[in-house]
């Protein structure tokens, strides 16, 4: 069964690929590098996470 890397659009096979969903090494870690430097995102609203800590440490 092939699929379609979801950085690049080649088409790769799925069964025997180490970088599925993913045609390479190289497109797995520029996917990665997006969540990191925040490029994706899931909206929601702000946590504020100082109202958070300051009830727990009563």
């Amino acid at each position: 069964m092939d699929v379609k890397c979801p950085t690049c659009g080649k088409q790769e096979k799925w069964e025997g690929n180490p970088h599925r969903p993913f045609c390479s090494k190289r497109c797995r870690l520029l996917d990665l590098a997006s969540w990191v430097d925040e490029s994706y995102r899931i909206p929601g609203k702000p946590v504020n996470n100082r109202d958070e800590t300051s009830d727990s440490e009563d």
